[in-house]
C-alpha cells in the first residue's frame, strides 16, 4: 500500500500570517518526502482562507524543486472553471517542470460558494457533465491535432503545448462518489479517488463494492488504481485522541458551514462558530469523529489501515488539514510514519 500526504494552507483567523502557513505546509511536506511518502496532494479553492489555494500546479512545481521523487498531484482540480485545452497546456507544462511527477486529480467541484463566484448559475449535476466532457477532451489534446464538438466547449484541432513528459500521458484521477463516477473512471483510463468524509468504515466498503462493479462492467480496461483519503490524527494516547477528535469536529462543523453556503463570509473566513453551534450540530459530533476517522493511537491506525489494504484500496491518502495547530499537526504525521508506515513495508 502506498501512502499519500493530502495538505493545503489552512486559515482558521485573521491573525494566522498567510506567508506562515505557507512554510508550515511546505514543512509537512518536507516530513512526508523525508519519510519515505509516495505522493503529496494539493486541492484548488477560490477565495475561501478555509482552504487557500487558488492553483495547484503552482504549489507542485514548488515542491518539486524542493523534494525530488515524490509524487506530486492534484487533490483536486475544479473542473468547470477550466476550458480543457488550458487544462492540458498547463497539466502538460507541469509535468514538465516536475520531472514527469505529475498525477492530475480531477473532481466537479462541491462548494455552492465557488460557483457562485467562478461560474455564477452552475449546479452539481451540470458540473459534472463539464467534467465528463473535460476530461476526454484533455486526454485528446495529448494525443495532438484534436477538434472538439461538444455541449460545453467547441473548438477546432489543436494539440497541447507542452505535451507531458509522461507517456501515454499524466495519470488521471477522478473524483467519484456514486456508481457512474465510477463507472465513467474506468471506462475512461482512470485511477479513482474517495473520500468517505466523516462517515463510517461501511461508507468504505461501500465505495470499494462501486468500483469493483465498475471494473467488472469494463473487464478490457486495465484494473486503475484506487485511492482512499481519510482524516487522520496519530495520537501520543488515547486523551490525545479524544482532543484530536474534539478538533476534527470543529473542521467538519466549518467544513459543513461553508458547504451550506449560509454563513457570511469577510475577507474570506467564515463568521465564527459558537461552541453552542458546535455542541448541538445535528449529526457531527466528536465521538462521531472519533469512531468514523482514523483517530488513535499507532497500533489502532494500523490496524485501520490495513483493514483498507486488505478491501484492495492501492493508495492511502493522510488528509493533514483539521484545524489543529500546526505542531500537533507535525506530531502525528511524525509518529504515522514512524510508528504505522513500517508495518506496511
Amino acid at each position: 500500500m502506498k501512502f499519500s500526504l493530502f495538505v493545503h494552507m489552512e486559515r482558521v483567523s485573521a491573525q494566522q500570517e498567510q506567508r506562515k502557513l505557507y512554510d508550515e505546509m511546505i514543512e509537512l511536506c518536507r516530513i512526508a518526502h523525508e519519510g519515505g511518502m509516495h505522493a503529496i496532494w494539493t486541492g484548488e479553492h477560490h477565495g475561501m482562507n478555509f482552504t487557500i489555494a487558488p492553483n495547484p500546479f503552482l504549489n507542485l512545481v514548488d515542491l518539486a524543486r524542493r523534494f525530488p521523487d515524490i509524487r506530486l498531484g492534484t487533490g483536486t482540480v475544479v473542473a468547470p472553471f477550466w476550458h480543457p485545452i488550458k487544462l492540458a497546456g498547463e497539466a502538460a507544462m507541469t509535468d514538465m517542470l516536475t520531472g514527469g511527477r505529475l498525477d492530475l486529480g480531477i473532481a466537479r467541484g462541491a462548494y455552492t460558494y465557488e460557483y457562485e463566484r467562478m461560474s455564477p448559475g452552475l449546479d452539481a449535476w451540470t458540473a459534472g457533465q463539464k467534467m465528463r466532457e473535460l476530461i476526454p477532451a484533455v486526454q485528446r489534446l495529448w494525443e495532438g491535432d484534436y477538434a472538439h464538438e461538444g455541449e460545453h466547449w467547441q473548438f477546432p484541432a489543436t494539440t497541447s503545448a507542452p505535451l507531458p513528459v509522461q507517456k501515454p500521458h499524466p495519470p488521471i484521477w477522478v473524483a467519484a462518489r456514486d456508481i457512474n463516477s465510477h463507472e465513467f473512471a474506468v471506462a475512461n483510463g482512470c485511477n479513482v479517488q474517495v473520500t468517505p468524509l466523516s462517515q463510517g468504515d461501511e461508507e468504505v466498503r461501500d465505495l470499494m463494492d462501486k468500483f469493483e462493479s465498475a471494473c467488472a462492467k469494463y473487464p478490457e480496461r486495465p484494473r486503475p488504481e484506487i485511492m482512499v483519503l481519510r482524516h487522520t490524527y496519530v495520537a501520543s494516547d488515547e486523551a490525545d485522541a479524544q482532543r484530536g477528535a474534539e478538533e476534527i469536529n470543529r473542521f467538519y462543523n466549518y467544513f459543513g458551514a461553508w458547504f451550506k453556503n449560509e454563513r457570511p463570509v469577510s475577507q474570506g473566513l467564515i463568521a465564527e462558530l459558537s461552541e453552542e453551534e458546535i455542541a448541538n450540530h445535528p449529526f457531527f459530533t466528536p465521538e462521531l469523529m472519533r469512531r468514523n476517522n482514523i483517530i488513535g493511537e499507532a497500533a489502532e491506525v494500523t490496524e485501520r489501515v490495513a483493514s483498507y489494504r486488505d478491501l484492495g484500496y492501492d493508495q492511502f491518502a493522510f488528509w493533514i488539514d483539521s484545524g489543529m495547530s500546526f505542531e500537533r499537526k507535525k506530531a502525528s504525521l511524525e509518529r504515522f510514519i514512524r510508528e504505522v508506515m513500517p508495518a506496511f513495508a
